[in-house]
């Protein structure tokens, strides 16, 4: 069969999301074995455990961070080894087929909101907020590359939030220092007295065993721990509340050599756990960002390498019932936050920020997780603001705000011939500024499953390059084999998009399409709806259809409609399907 790549004046995407040499497999917390050319499951959307309250109902005072008890469960054991953090996902079981509409989302909470903010008549953005008073923490010189990378100022913290602490479950409090941390700045890893990790080992092990207890970083202190596996199963209504400086050690030499490289803090079978506080989970991600592995984008427009082997910041594994709240976590080596193998989460009011040329820096990453909710959080950093790896459904995202990195993405997908499945996914009233990237869906050639049943509703961009992607030719080096075989995208919604894209010649590398759907030649894009989406360029000039510098919008063997006029207008965008639909479906 003769496949194409699209044209070569489209260059694809050299953005990184995963190491080139993958890991050792995870186990998954079911292991399965699958054909990778099964059907993904059938997409409806489930009704999330933690249902938001209606639309126009009072707002309360800020939540007891408090989720329902799960059943009484024994002590914990010691905490196991886990293997290293997989970049890709594992496979998932077959199932039926995915269906090609999406089902409506849940209503989000009321509390802790950013409003989204509305363009004028002309489309121009608003400005961004102000900043947030940042926590003093020990400083060190930067080190990545010839200039220190642009940061977006922060936004400012919710009122019920800057006014007031969190609040402890009202059990047990077990204070990191009585457990003798010391908290006195940045240790080196090696068993000195400002290495606090035995403490917090201890405080752990005793939070744990209680129930409703509060485990607390006091604010007046600044903790190193080394990599560590907070691990459970734990009695209910367990919080590890940070609300001071919680960092691991200052980079790569002075990480022990018996700790995992692939992770910092790991909570595993934390169920019913809250995250929260108003301190800083602190990096210390500056010398991991320089060492070498695969090709990232550098500053204007050159090639870097990045990291391969650094750590995700923290990460949930096969937790279930969990909250993050309230944090400000930044400079991460890798990851910032990362969920693997769980069910019900849900993240709110949280401050995420590196630099924008750190690589391999998502804000937040699900993998292999439902019944997701993402609210009222601010993330500015390297690489995808949030990004949604396979085995993902029951994803809601709303009133988020990204900035200077890659947008919101659904993958990569599909990497060596892999078959991922991920349905159900809604973004709402997010805000995406100076981005590379707004909203996109990256698959790998040679894949296999589906996307499908996807989204994105109320999203203002500010000066993105690419505001709109579907590429199904998605490569991380060049050279990638061209292969038959693709995830399949059907299902995907656009509507009330709006703002502007960023002009040619600004120096963030060639002009490129504001909207671009690439869909593999052999398996194509089906059920696109682009619905009330106004894009127009930063710098104005020329025509609503054909404004100065830009390429008009793209599509490859794209299916769908325009269900209102659309600036610019897709006219690329083919009516119907395939004739061979049917056959893909079957093959699926």
């Amino acid at each position: 069969t003769h496949i194409f790549l699209p044209p070569a004046a489209l260059p694809v995407s050299y953005d990184v999301d995963s190491p080139a040499e993958s890991p050792a497999p995870l186990p998954r917390p079911v292991t399965r074995h699958d054909d990778d050319k099964a059907p993904c499951p059938l997409s409806s959307r489930p009704t999330p455990s933690m249902a938001p309250p209606p639309v126009g109902a009072p707002r309360s005072p800020a939540p007891a961070f408090s989720l329902a008890k799960p059943h009484v469960l024994p002590p914990p054991a010691e905490p196991p080894t886990l293997p290293p953090t997989p970049s890709q996902s594992p496979r998932l079981s077959p199932a039926k087929p995915p269906a090609l509409n999406p089902a409506k989302s849940p209503t989000p909470p009321q509390h802790y909101p950013i409003p989204p903010v509305a363009l004028s008549p002309a489309h121009a953005p608003a400005n961004s907020p102000a900043p947030l008073p940042h926590r003093a923490i020990p400083a060190k010189p930067p080190s990545f590359g010839p200039t220190k990378p642009p940061m977006l100022p922060p936004a400012p913290l919710p009122p019920a939030m800057a006014n007031s602490k969190p609040p402890t479950t009202g059990g047990s409090v077990f204070d990191v220092r009585a457990f003798g941390a010391s908290g006195s700045g940045n240790g080196n890893g090696n068993g000195s007295s400002s290495n606090d990790t035995r403490a917090f080992r201890a405080a752990w092990k005793a939070a744990c065993s209680a129930g409703s207890a509060t485990l607390v970083v006091p604010s007046d202190g600044v903790f190193t721990i080394t990599s560590t596996v907070f691990a459970g199963p734990c009695k209910p209504g367990l919080t590890f509340q940070i609300d001071g400086v919680l960092m691991p050690p200052d980079g790569p030499a002075s990480w022990p050599e018996a700790d995992s490289r692939r992770q910092w803090v790991t909570f595993y079978k934390a169920d019913g756990m809250t995250l929260n506080g108003r301190g800083t989970i602190e990096g210390n991600g500056e010398e991991w960002w320089n060492l070498p592995c695969k090709p990232h984008r550098g500053p204007n427009g050159s090639t870097l390498r990045v990291p391969c082997d650094s750590p995700a910041l923290v990460r949930f594994f096969a937790s279930n019932n969990v909250t993050v709240q309230g944090l400000r976590i930044e400079n991460s080596p890798q990851f910032h936050l990362k969920f693997d193998g769980c069910e019900q989460v849900r993240i709110d009011g949280l401050f995420i920020s590196s630099p924008a040329l750190s690589p391999n820096t998502d804000g937040v990453h699900v993998e292999n997780t439902s019944s997701v909710q993402i609210y009222n959080s601010r993330i500015n950093n390297g690489d995808d603001c949030i990004s949604i790896g396979a085995g993902c459904s029951g994803v809601h995202i709303e009133n988020v705000t990204c900035g200077h990195g890659h947008g919101i993405s659904i993958g990569s997908l599909g990497v060596r011939n892999t078959r991922a499945c991920v349905s159900n996914v809604t973004v709402r009233n997010a805000r995406i500024l100076d981005s590379d990237n707004g909203v996109r869906i990256k698959t790998w050639q040679g894949g296999a499953g589906s996307v499908s049943a996807v989204e994105f509703v109320g999203v203002r961009m500010e000066n993105v390059r690419n505001c709109i992607v579907i590429d199904q030719y998605y490569c991380t080096g060049g050279g990638c084999a061209n292969q038959t075989s693709a995830v399949r995208v059907a299902g995907v919604t656009y509507r009330d998009i709006r703002g502007t894209y960023r002009p040619s010649g600004s120096g963030h590398g060639e002009a490129a399409p504001p909207i671009r759907f690439a869909c593999s030649d052999s398996v194509a894009c089906t059920g696109i709806t682009m619905d009330d989406v106004e894009l127009l360029p930063a710098g104005g000039g020329g025509s609503l259809e054909a404004p100065l510098g830009h390429q008009p919008p793209y599509c490859w063997n794209a299916y769908g409609v325009m269900a209102t006029l659309t600036v610019p207008p897709v006219n690329c965008l083919q009516e119907g399907r395939p004739e061979s639909l049917q056959d893909q479906l079957a093959n699926c």
